[in-house]
């Protein structure tokens, strides 16, 4: 499977993993053979991305940190829990809480994977796979600081509601009557969950302080360093990285996900806290698994395979060509693997779509 942009889709292509609503509902299952109508039907939804199958990666088994099964549960208990909240309804958090229990389970069964952030967005669904990513990115980084398991469970949450600020209508319901504390997101995100006595007050101060920066110039307090609890750090960094790929997000140009580190090691001790930065470069799959790079051989791969201790350096399936994109091969190319972690002298150069 690999990772192609929507305008290098061709009908027939099949496609590799399903897409789902924002309720967890199926739009589009993995194996079906795409055709023009799906592709139009796919852009009118906003999709820019999509993973196909390719003959040249049968054999490539992509291995998942969270079960596709558990994240499609996740994004269905977020979405229930944010319409009780547009509603005005009580939020009940047993599937978020299930949800958050069963992702901590897979990531700590999984700890030597990198994550890949592979499900597809769309217009509708945006907003649930960033919150889902967040929490995904922020439990590998717990893990990896070897938090136990209730700080696990208060991270997670805190990750996976971070924004749930941003659907609160009623202003009143959950501010507590301090002038200011009812525009942003973050207090509303805090006022909400702190009165959900099924979880901890610690995850609502991740949803308060997700935008606070080390240096003091963050929302909406304005904390600097020691202020900020370890949790909002993490969530922090998470939280950037993936508005920084995902095209829904309101950053002005969507990055490649190595494009997305760059500008997060530029900030740290700025925005991020230092040896926070240092955890997610070494949890997150810098060129992830299925996508397409140029070499500085001339030659263009995709990668197969990921280094745990480089993630800069990953394995790449290369297919010799003279000219033309990987969408138009044929069976003639000499295809080979190479494993850049043992190739010095071979560097990646950019990434494809």
């Amino acid at each position: 499977m690999r990772y192609i942009s929507l305008d290098d889709v061709e009908p027939g292509d099949t496609l590799a993993r399903s897409i789902y609503t924002s309720d967890g509902l199926t739009l589009l299952q993995a194996d079906m053979q795409l055709t023009v109508g799906m592709i139009n039907k796919l852009r009118r939804f906003g999709v820019t991305m999509l993973c196909i199958k390719d003959p040249h990666l049968q054999d490539v088994k992509m291995e998942d940190v969270v079960q596709e099964t558990t994240r499609k549960e996740a994004i269905a208990s977020l979405s229930a829990a944010m319409q009780c909240v547009q509603t005005g309804k009580g939020m009940d958090l047993r599937g978020i809480l299930k949800s958050v229990n069963s992702i901590i389970d897979e990531t700590l069964r999984n700890r030597r994977l990198l994550l890949n952030l592979s499900d597809i967005r769309t217009a509708d669904n945006h907003m649930f796979i960033h919150s889902l990513n967040v929490c995904m990115m922020a439990t590998v980084m717990g893990i990896s600081l070897g938090y136990n398991q209730q700080q696990l469970k208060e991270l997670a949450v805190g990750a996976l509601l971070h924004d749930i600020g941003k659907v609160v209508k009623d202003d009143a319901a959950y501010a507590n009557g301090t002038p200011g504390q009812t525009e942003h997101h973050a207090w509303k995100g805090f006022h909400l969950l702190r009165k959900k006595h099924e979880m901890s007050i610690v995850s609502a101060h991740v949803a308060l302080q997700h935008h606070e920066w080390v240096d003091g110039s963050g929302e909406p307090r304005g904390l600097t360093g020691a202020e900020i609890h370890d949790f909002a750090k993490i969530v922090a960094i998470a939280n950037y990285y993936d508005n920084l790929i995902s095209p829904f997000s309101a950053e002005e140009e969507t990055c490649h996900p190595y494009e997305a580190c760059e500008k997060i090691m530029a900030l740290a001790n700025k925005r991020f806290d230092h040896q926070m930065v240092i955890r997610f470069l070494r949890s997150i799959a810098t060129y992830p698994t299925g996508s397409s790079l140029r070499l500085s051989t001339g030659e263009v791969g995709v990668v197969i395979d990921q280094n745990r201790g480089l993630p800069s350096r990953p394995v790449v399936r290369v297919i010799k060509r003279e000219k033309g994109t990987i969408q138009t091969l044929d069976s003639d190319h000499e295809v080979y693997d190479v494993d850049l972690s043992e190739e010095p002298t071979i560097f990646i150069t950019g990434m494809l779509a």
